[in-house]
């Protein structure tokens, strides 16, 4: 497996420098201030961690407020650490309120991580949440079903019927539809002998029972 080539350009060494010697003046001020040992080293990565997640939040364009404050803060540490072991001030007689800054910084750097990990807003969730639902279009007109009805004998075709609407006894009924009707009956009164029903003319039309109804009644 070959690795990739890491491009060393003026930036990334001046980064690396910057980098390394704000870590070495944090740790050298946490231990001046009393932060023996692995506290001392530790000072450093939570100035550092508390720098990255405020860049983050100014990358991800949410809540650029609190980003902005909270990069500030880890900036102040930042240059304050480079700044207090110039010379500034005497590292082996540290004032009492570098002192109280120092021990307070954990509780400061936790609250800052906190807030930017676990308070940055939802943004796609909120557009979600505040998008209004698309207007339902309600000037098309509805699909008439197609009835699964068998055609009558004879072998013609019926016009598509809305199955859904009923129709009054008294609307007008086609010629065509009649005529059919009528040679419908007139099929069903050879074979059987008696007049065609109600229900029967209206199975073999597919129609509705009031326009099988109207039907029978020009029938008769």
């Amino acid at each position: 497996m070959r690795a990739l080539p890491v491009r060393m350009d003026a930036v990334l060494v001046q980064a690396l420098i910057a980098a390394a010697l704000s870590f070495a003046h944090l740790h050298d001020l946490a231990s001046a201030a009393g932060q023996d040992g692995w506290k001392a080293w530790a000072y450093p990565v939570s100035v550092d961690l508390l720098m990255v997640a405020a860049w983050r939040r100014l990358r991800s364009g949410e809540s650029k407020a609190a980003g902005w404050c909270w990069f500030l803060v880890a900036l102040a540490a930042s240059l304050g650490a480079n700044v207090a072991t110039a010379g500034l001030l005497d590292l082996d007689d540290v004032p009492a309120w570098l002192r109280i800054l120092v021990a307070g910084w954990p509780a400061v750097a936790f609250l800052g991580g906190t807030l930017l990990a676990h308070g940055a807003p939802n943004t796609a969730r909120a557009m979600a949440d505040t998008t209004e639902p698309p207007a339902t279009v309600t000037d098309r007109k509805p699909q008439t079903p197609a009835t699964d009805a068998e055609p009558p004998e004879g072998g013609a075709e019926l016009p598509p019927v809305d199955a859904g609407s009923a129709q009054p006894p008294s609307a007008p009924v086609p010629p065509a539809l009649v005529a059919l009707a009528r040679k419908v009956a007139d099929e069903h009164h050879a074979r059987t002998g008696t007049p065609i029903d109600t229900p029967t003319l209206r199975a073999r039309l597919g129609v509705p029972l009031p326009l099988a109804e109207a039907i029978a009644a020009q029938l008769t």
